[in-house]
């Protein structure tokens, strides 16, 4: 065989030709199956984090889909603002329909590091968003007591959040068509009605009225569950403290 078609001796400390040096030897690592569950993660569905469940385990809201999901907030402008900073720290384009723009722009400004990922828009006046799986849209209904349908419905990787302070004649209906609907303190007359509406629990029923600023029984069809929603510093710096009422 010619020279030039030996094979190169590979000594110690000889780089093997596109895989580098050999690193040093270990002993194989290995866990029985009764062991694997302690690698457990505390990780729920891909979205946005909202807060903590009574296990102060991370609730996770998957907002961003590609099917049309719409969801009732009855509840504070404080949860629906901390919704909409955190959804746009994931990448989403977020759109508020709103009489009350004031109460947005220092978030609007505030949110995305100077990106304009927060647009304000008068109510029935949301321009077509253009949402894709690369550049998801949440379309925050903040309109009152008596929303009129919307112009920008929810469709594949646009998601509609409607805020409703309180629970109105039309929360029934949206509630209904909702894929999911967070409840925060209401009356106790509220709850009784709500919980007819969501078939809930006498117990779930009945804490309605008592919630802390900042909980949220979050529903979906099959499952329910109270989350605490904890500010960070910078969203207290430019929110404030959790309120119900605003």
């Amino acid at each position: 065989m010619p020279a030039m078609m030996r094979e190169p001796v590979r000594g110690r400390g000889r780089p093997r030709i596109g895989f580098g040096l050999i690193g040093p030897r270990r002993e194989r690592h290995a866990l029985s199956v009764d062991q694997l569950e302690a690698l457990a993660l505390p990780v729920g569905d891909d979205g946005v984090v909202i807060g903590v469940d009574a296990g102060n385990r991370p609730a996770v809201l998957g907002v961003n889909r590609p099917t049309p999901y719409d969801i009732t907030l009855i509840g504070g402008l404080w949860t629906a603002q901390v919704l909409v900073l955190r959804a746009a720290a994931t990448g989403a384009r977020i759109a508020v329909e709103t009489g009350r723009a004031h109460v947005w722009t220092g978030l609007a400004q505030a949110a995305g590091g100077g990106t304009p990922c927060v647009t304000l828009h008068d109510v029935g006046r949301v321009p077509p968003q253009g949402a894709s799986a690369g550049s998801p849209v949440i379309v925050v209904r903040d309109c009152g007591m008596r929303p009129p349908r919307g112009r920008v419905v929810s469709a594949p990787w646009q998601s509609v959040l409607t805020l409703l302070p309180y629970l109105s004649p039309v929360a029934p209906r949206l509630m209904e068509k909702s894929a999911l609907v967070g409840l925060q303190r209401v009356s106790p007359d509220e709850a009784a009605q709500i919980g007819r509406i969501m078939s809930l629990p006498r117990v779930e029923t009945e804490a309605l009225s008592t919630l802390s600023d900042g909980v949220t029984l979050w529903c979906t069809p099959r499952d329910r569950q109270f989350v605490m929603t904890q500010a960070t510093d910078a969203e207290t710096g430019l929110l404030g403290s959790a309120r119900r009422m605003d």
